[in-house]
C-alpha cells in the first residue's frame, strides 16, 4: 500500500486554518503567515503549496462546497418524496458543518471575492445554479410552472440568513434558520396558485 505523502495532509491543514482564521478575523484581512502558523508550518511552505492567499481561500471554498455537495447528495438519496427532499436541502444548508461562524464568514468573503476574481465568480455561479436546480426539481411536482420563482425565493432566503448571521454575533443557530425557512415555505406552499 503506498504511503500517503505530506502534501495532502499539509494542504488540508492549510485549508482548515484558512477557514478558521477568516472566522476569527471576519474578513480576508488575514496573512498567509497567520494561516501557516495556525496550520503549524512556515509561510514559505504555505506559499509553496498554494502560491497566494487568494488561491488558499479558493481551495478552502472548494472544500466547503465539496462538503456541502456531499451532504446534499446524501440527504437527497435518503429522501423518498419531493417534500422530504425540499426539507433535506433546507436542513443541509444550515447543518452544523455548513452553518458555523467560520464557515459563514468564509461565505460572506466568498461573495465579495466573486465580484473581483473570475475563478471565485465561476465557483459561486456553479453553486447557485446547482442550488436553484435542486430546488426547482423538488418544487416542480407541487408547484409546476411556479417552481422556478419559488426556487429563487428559497435560495434568496438561504443566502439572506447567511448574511444576517455574518453580521451578527454568537454562534449561528441552524435549527432556528431551518424553522424560519420551513415556516415560510409551508405558508407559501399553502397559498393557492
Amino acid at each position: 500500500m503506498p504511503k500517503l505523502g505530506m502534501e495532502p495532509i499539509r494542504r488540508d491543514a492549510l485549508i482548515k486554518a484558512t477557514i478558521a482564521e477568516i472566522g476569527v478575523q471576519g474578513s480576508l484581512d488575514v496573512t498567509v503567515s497567520r494561516i501557516a502558523k495556525r496550520a503549524g508550518m512556515s509561510s514559505g511552505l504555505a506559499h509553496h503549496y498554494f502560491g497566494s492567499k487568494d488561491a488558499m481561500f479558493l481551495a478552502a471554498m472548494r472544500h466547503l462546497l465539496a462538503v456541502y455537495g456531499a451532504e446534499i447528495r446524501g440527504a437527497l438519496v435518503a429522501s423518498d418524496t419531493a417534500g422530504a427532499r425540499l426539507r433535506a436541502i433546507v436542513r443541509v444548508s444550515f447543518s452544523g458543518s455548513n452553518f458555523r461562524r467560520e464557515v459563514v464568514a468564509a461565505w460572506l468573503n466568498f461573495y465579495v471575492m466573486a465580484q473581483r476574481n473570475d475563478e471565485a465568480g465561476r465557483l459561486l455561479r456553479i453553486y447557485q445554479a446547482r442550488l436553484r436546480s435542486n430546488l426547482r426539481h423538488v418544487l416542480r411536482p407541487t408547484l409546476g410552472a411556479r417552481a422556478p420563482g419559488m426556487a429563487e425565493a428559497v435560495a434568496a432566503m438561504i443566502d439572506g440568513l447567511y448574511l444576517r448571521e455574518a453580521l451578527g454575533s454568537g454562534q449561528p443557530d441552524g435549527a432556528r434558520a431551518v424553522a424560519q425557512v420551513q415556516g415560510w415555505l409551508d405558508t407559501a406552499l399553502a397559498q393557492p396558485g
